[in-house]
Parts: structure tokens; sequence; C-alpha cells
């Protein structure tokens, strides 16, 4: 008699487990994480001019702090992938660009976390309608000596920006960090060249 009582309780709990285990499996499964959805789907942008840090225009780079602003536009223009709005009310997205000089310890040994110290630039995504930040590109401007090499580095920095911003709004790009877009390498011989 007591087996038959063990029985029945050994087929309750295996019961009890399997309601259990269909439960868990009929339960939706969460989205992966991935691109906000308003990147993906932007038609149009508003480009707003975060300006540029201090000490930056006319030397090492030409131009004035407004050359960031100004380069953006035109590689999004050249891009054909956004309407360019002209009042954020009426676009999809803002990006803000900002050319930024941090200052860093001038040894490149990053073994006590030292901060890089090369001028970088920031673009900065944000939903136009809620005004949070949806994404953050920065891209750094490499070392030159020569002021054509710095405005030749300017550039190339930009380009990889919007290689960036290109691979960033292709569905699918849920894999797109760690894994940023190919890229050739920089050298100091001045050898890379912009895309």
């Amino acid at each position: 008699m007591q087996s038959f009582g063990f029985l029945s309780r050994l087929a309750a709990s295996a019961a009890l487990v399997l309601v259990a285990l269909s439960a868990l499996h009929c339960q939706p499964q969460p989205a992966p994480i991935a691109v906000p959805a308003a990147i993906l789907n932007a038609k149009s942008v508003f480009v707003s001019n975060g300006g540029s840090d201090a000490g930056l225009f006319p030397e090492p780079f030409s131009g004035d702090a407004n050359r960031p602003y100004f380069s953006l536009v035109g590689g999004l223009q050249h891009l054909q992938k956004y309407d360019l709005a002209s009042d954020p009310s009426h676009a999809d997205l803002v990006m803000e660009i900002h050319l930024l000089a941090p200052t860093g310890p001038q040894n490149t040994s990053k073994q006590l976390g030292a901060a890089d110290f090369l001028p970088f630039f920031k673009l900065t995504i944000y939903d136009r309608q809620t005004h949070y930040v949806l994404w953050t590109i920065t891209e750094p401007i490499e070392f030159a000596i020569l002021q054509k090499t710095h405005d030749k580095n300017f550039d190339i920095a930009l380009s990889h920006l919007l290689d960036d911003l290109q691979a960033l709004g292709q569905p699918g790009a849920v894999s797109l960090y760690p894994n940023p877009p190919a890229r050739q390498p920089w050298s100091r011989t001045g050898n890379s060249t912009p895309r």
C-alpha cells in the first residue's frame, strides 16, 4: 500500500514539473537588444552644432569651429540616406556633432588608465519626440605634425564617423558593435586614404 502512495506522489510531482516547464516555454521570449527602432526607421534628421572645444581652430585644423558641423551636413547630403530638416520639429532624429579636445597626459602608455589626448568627434543621436539619447558615436582624429596632415586626418575621422552612422542605420545592425565597419588602418606615413 505504501508503494501505491509513493507512486501517486511521484506521478503528481512529475505532472507538476511538466506543467511548470510548459508554462515557462509558453512565456514570450524577450526581444534581443538591438539598435533602437527610431534610428532604423528614421527618414529625416536635424543636425545640431554642438560646437568645438577651444584651441583647435585655426591651428591645428584649418577653418573655424563650425567646420565639423558643415562637414557632417555635407557628408549626410552625400550619403542621401536622410532628408535634412531645417527645423528639429520636422525631423525624426536630432544629431548633435561636437569636436572635443580632451586634456590628458602626454604619456601614451595606457597602463595606468590614462585618457587619450587625441581630439575626437562625438555624434550624439537624439529621439526628436522624447529628447532621449539613442546612440553616441565617437571617432578620434589621429595625431599629425603638419597642418595639411591634421586636415587630412580630420577628413578621415569624419569619413569614419559617417561609415559608422551608415552601418548603424542598416537593418540587422544588432552585431554592429563591437564589430564596426572595416576600415583602412591608420599609418604614421600618411598613406591611409579616406573613403
